[in-house]
């Protein structure tokens, strides 16, 4: 509002803090001893509203964002979504002239995002209420801004409208970002994601010139490095500039060069089958102090499903759907209620890990989501691999472990003096690396990833995405790639399960899936899917309430409580049977009430609009 805040004192920057700004964090830490109401309240006391005010501004704010009928719960009795929505109503308050949002859908399943998105887009006009958006998502932000700033290592290096920046970007580092997500096209073995080479610079250690110069296939000595860089207009673009010299020598019309141009391979015989698998929990009614009657979580319900050598089988699904579920009593970690797991010939459903044949163990192998928690800190990362080694019985001798430990680390594309190394002196990307690294050692059959490039930047997202395929080529390793990111889903997976509150609702080849006819919540799902291409067209469907409780299941169908086309189906079949599994086609299975009909006249959730660029 034309005022300096760096001139600002204590009592300015706390005003600032209080009326001026609004905060919106990727993680929120509510009171959890308040209510919503209460929560929303506590910024106001500080923004020196009377109680009255205060209680007014909570109950409309809360009513607009859908919780009016969740006034009174406290956050243990809210889903991620709606307490996000009370942080957003924290924020908005005291009307703030600009709202901070930092990552705030990150922790958020997609269906939850897609709302929280509609609701974010709707701020600015229904408030007056200007949005800084902080996100690593480009289809996230092409959803929801109307200008972009593009960073790298502490300074702007390219701005403009989002049109401007998404079809005519004119860095080098902006390209590299788009050409490191799965943008619709790509494609695993003829259209691989290109990652950016090299490391970003520490602050300490940022190169003289162009901070991106040491990792831009454009550079050039004495020019990109000569001085410090500043802005430069882009041509017949108003408002577009670019921390770039080379603007005008660079043909930024031109087609990547894919180096990794791999031939496709064809799944090989069956390693691992799933036959009516149920896993249910006794919980009591008062777990904390025992007594009261018990209660049933369902979390996987009559799971049936197949996995074959080299094969990518993906299962996608919201939080609280069961994937993780199946993927600890694949693992051993839980044993199933009934039904079979079969690995190769060896039932493993009713085995607890502790009780497997290390052999077993060896078979199915994970890489687990974060890459932070998965490493000992005090030990250095060839000693854990090393470790793995051992416990599975691989290799002659400590030399032939330690040499064999030294291939893993090449493997994995990382340099062999990382062996000394401990964990705190990695990058989030390269630890992941050891945890796959890790997984590999006793040349599994089967490894489950749970999420394993979710918690990692775009860039190294997708080097780590591309090691994995590779290990998986050179193996002919079958891999469980559970993921709630269709994006990425939809490029690296040969087949794929989608799953909702236990069932398996919808299974088939990935062309299958992301084509009509759909599964109504595998439409949602696809409907809900930020991409950073401005020439798709989708069909927007945002899904009305929360996935319900495992402990309390709706009858029937267990999605008719959320579908939105459950009112194409006559009578209420829906809230009386579970639907049978509907063959759509050889190999594609949908478990669904709806008419025949209805699923031909289904259209694309995707379509491409040649003119938007």
């Amino acid at each position: 509002a034309g005022r300096d805040i760096k001139s600002f004192d204590a009592d300015g920057l706390a005003w600032l803090r209080r009326k001026a700004f609004g905060f919106i964090f990727q993680s929120y830490n509510l009171l959890a001893t308040a209510t919503a109401a209460e929560n929303v309240e506590i910024p106001a006391i500080y923004a020196g509203l009377s109680s009255t005010e205060r209680n007014t501004r909570a109950e409309a704010l809360l009513s607009s964002l859908g919780l009016g009928d969740r006034m009174d719960h406290r956050p243990s009795q809210l889903s991620g979504g709606q307490q996000q929505r009370i942080v957003i109503a924290m924020a908005l308050l005291s009307k703030p002239a600009l709202l901070l949002l930092d990552e705030p859908t990150s922790a958020l399943d997609v269906t939850v995002e897609a709302g929280i998105v509609d609701l974010v887009k709707d701020l600015g006009e229904k408030f007056g209420t200007s949005l800084l958006f902080i996100s690593h998502n480009l289809g996230l932000i092409l959803e929801t801004c109307n200008r972009i700033t593009v960073m790298y290592s502490g300074e702007a290096v390219e701005t403009g409208t989002i049109h401007d920046v998404f079809d005519r970007m004119r860095h080098p580092y902006t390209q590299g970002l788009f050409r490191s997500i799965p943008l619709p096209g790509a494609n695993k073995n003829t259209r691989p994601l290109m990652s950016i080479t090299g490391q970003l610079p520490l602050p300490h250690e940022r190169p003289r010139g162009c901070n991106f110069g040491p990792r831009c296939d454009y550079y050039v000595e004495e020019i990109c490095n000569k001085d410090v860089v500043h802005m430069q207009p882009v041509s017949e673009h108003q408002g577009h500039v670019s921390r770039c010299l080379r603007i005008a020598d660079i043909d930024w019309s031109a087609k990547p060069q894919f180096k990794n141009v791999h031939e496709e391979i064809k799944p090989g015989d069956v390693v691992l089958k799933i036959k009516n698998l149920r896993k249910y929990y006794q919980v009591a009614a008062n777990e904390i102090f025992g007594g009261g009657d018990q209660r049933v979580v369902k979390a996987n319900e009559d799971i049936s499903l197949e996995a074959r050598e080299s094969e990518t089988l993906a299962i996608v699904g919201e939080s609280g759907c069961g994937k993780s579920t199946l993927a600890r009593v694949l693992m051993g970690l839980e044993t199933a209620t009934s039904g079979t797991i079969e690995l190769g010939d060896i039932i493993v459903s009713d085995v607890e890990i502790g009780d497997r044949q290390p052999e077993v163990v060896r078979q199915i192998q994970m890489v687990f989501q974060n890459p932070f928690d998965t490493l000992n800190p005090s030990h250095s990362v060839g000693s854990q691999i090393i470790r793995a080694l051992e416990m599975f019985k691989v290799g002659k001798d400590d030399n032939d472990r330690r040499e064999r430990m030294l291939k893993l680390l090449d493997m994995v594309k990382l340099p062999r003096e990382f062996a000394t190394r401990m964990p705190r002196q990695l990058s989030g990307g390269q630890k992941q690396r050891i945890g796959i690294a890790r997984a590999f050692a006793g040349e599994p059959q089967v490894v489950v990833a749970d999420e394993p490039v979710s918690a990692l930047d775009v860039s190294v997202r997708a080097a780590v995405t591309e090691l994995l395929m590779d290990i998986q080529r050179r193996s002919g390793t079958t891999m469980l790639f559970i993921s709630h990111d269709l994006s990425i889903v939809r490029y690296l997976s040969d087949r794929v399960v989608v799953m909702y509150l236990g069932h398996v609702m919808e299974q088939g080849s990935t062309d299958e899936i992301f084509s009509p006819p759909y599964h109504p919540y595998t439409e949602a799902l696809l409907s809900a899917i930020p991409i950073a291409d401005t020439s798709v067209v989708k069909k927007h469907i945002v899904l009305e309430g929360d996935i319900p409780s495992a402990m309390n299941p709706p009858s029937g169908c267990p999605f008719q409580t959320r579908c939105p086309r459950k009112s194409q189906v006559s009578g209420d079949i829906c809230e009386r049977e579970v639907p049978p599994m509907k063959d759509m086609s050889p190999g594609h299975k949908i478990k669904c009430h709806l008419p025949q009909e209805i699923f031909d006249s289904m259209e694309e959730i995707f379509t491409f609009d040649d003119d938007a660029a």
